[in-house]
């Protein structure tokens, strides 16, 4: 693997990309040390140190690190990621944006209206999020937002560009680098913050120091073996194409499968849930304040209790069923092979071939649902399993292990890893160079 490395950064064309990436990621992190105007320290200092993990947690980890910050890429991906679920829930329901999908260049008109959608998204955001700091800090965390016309403005202004050049930088990345670059964005983020989470979960935590590390280190373990198997999985559909004669010459004849497999869609629809999770919390914040919205609060904005572990759970394995069959009607796999002169022995062409490949991804998707689901609420399981071994014990978001990296977390690092290693062995291996993957 070192060799392979070397290899990479040998060939200029790859360094490029790699070095571009790297770049692009400091930017990213300097851009993330930028404070919104207005922006009162104390109150900021206050909040982060009494709401660890929940919904702060979750927006510092979609948003690569600023909101620790709460500079003007406070709000990340995040508006971008919303207006691709809505996009993307619309077009199988909306005839007129199938139809824009379809025709030569659609795919860049849906990218394109998603950027548009992605602004007044990032607005709603922007004030959802002010409003429910306040309410999770006790004070204002801008002081006199709302009150003050301009500064509301400049607030608003600033951090809906921050999010547009939070985007362009990810799009840069996946243009110019390597990897999917919002992906990579997160990715960083996550990576970046691990070691500060783990340094406060050993010494801040009422449980010892020991029974946390432990746990953490077994967590990590097997939930990376787990992904990578899963990650790795596939079902083999076998395909044989037809057989032509011409003169004395035979055609086709071969054999030949279609890979489809058991986590299709990679950590997706983790990113996704992890968005909607968060909308309850930042929407009732934009009301007045009342019995149910403290609840709402309570529950999706400190991330505990039955009810958010079972939404976030239900959602994922929602998003897993729902993305996986958008991406295989978009893939056309029925109409490929007919064109081809390939066919699945047993199973007539055209409608009945895509019943069967539907039938059979949705199979084989359930065990890749449940899987995220699980992964998805190990904070969750760590957090009933702390209550049970520590009934006298203060327990919460500060002492669970879970969340230093959070099983959606791992599931982002192990994926984003494994997409950009695919990546750099595919540009080795066109060059004739041994790549990573065995």
């Amino acid at each position: 693997m070192i060799e392979a490395f070397r290899n990479a950064f040998r060939l200029p064309d790859v360094r490029n990309k790699l070095l571009i990436t790297a770049f692009i990621l400091v930017v990213y992190q300097f851009a993330a040390h930028v404070p919104v105007v207005g922006v009162d320290p104390g109150a900021l200092s206050s909040l982060l140190a009494s709401q660890q993990g929940g919904l702060i947690g979750v927006l510092n980890l979609l948003s690569g690190g600023a909101v620790r910050h709460f500079s003007v890429m406070a709000n990340g991906v995040y508006p971008y990621i919303t207006a691709s679920i809505i996009f993307q829930l619309l077009i199988p329901l909306v005839p007129a944006l199938e139809a824009i999908q379809k025709e030569p260049g659609g795919q860049e008109k849906i990218q394109r209206y998603t950027y548009f959608l992605a602004i007044p998204m990032a607005v709603l955001q922007s004030v959802g999020q002010i409003q429910i700091f306040n309410v999770l800090g006790g004070r204002p965390i801008i002081p006199d937002f709302g009150s003050d016309l301009l500064l509301t403005l400049s607030v608003l202004a600033t951090m809906t560009a921050g999010t547009m050049f939070a985007i362009w930088l990810g799009e840069l990345i996946t243009e110019q680098g390597i990897g999917n670059g919002l992906s990579i964005i997160i990715f960083a983020g996550i990576v970046a913050q691990a070691p500060t989470s783990l340094v406060q979960l050993l010494t801040s935590a009422t449980q010892p120091w020991l029974y946390n590390l432990i746990l953490f280190v077994v967590i990590v373990v097997v939930s990376v073996v787990v992904i990578v198997i899963i990650y790795e999985g596939v079902r083999r559909v076998p395909v044989q194409y037809g057989k032509r004669v011409r003169g004395r010459k035979q055609y086709g004849g071969g054999t030949t499968f279609i890979p489809l497999k058991v986590n299709a869609v990679g950590m997706i629809p983790l990113i996704f849930a992890q968005s909607i999770i968060t909308f309850p919390a930042i929407i009732v914040n934009l009301f007045p304040p009342g019995p149910v919205a403290a609840s709402i609060t309570e529950t999706f904005g400190q991330h505990q209790g039955l009810a958010y572990w079972l939404t976030f759970f239900l959602l994922v394995v929602g998003f897993t069923f729902l993305y996986t069959d958008i991406m295989v009607a978009q893939q056309n796999l029925a109409e490929n092979l007919q064109r081809q002169g390939g066919f699945i022995p047993g199973i007539r062409p055209g409608k009945r071939t895509q019943e069967y490949i539907q039938r059979v991804t949705r199979r084989i998707t359930l065990v890749g649902a449940l899987f995220l689901g699980v992964i998805a609420i190990v904070p969750g399981i760590v957090d009933l399993l702390n209550r049970l071994l520590f009934p006298l014990e203060t327990v919460g978001n500060a002492n669970n292990a879970a969340l230093v990296l959070s099983g959606s977390g791992l599931i982002i690092v192990v994926g984003v890893v494994i997409d950009t290693m695919r990546q750099i062995e595919a540009q080795l291996v066109m060059r004739n160079y041994e790549g990573f993957m065995k």
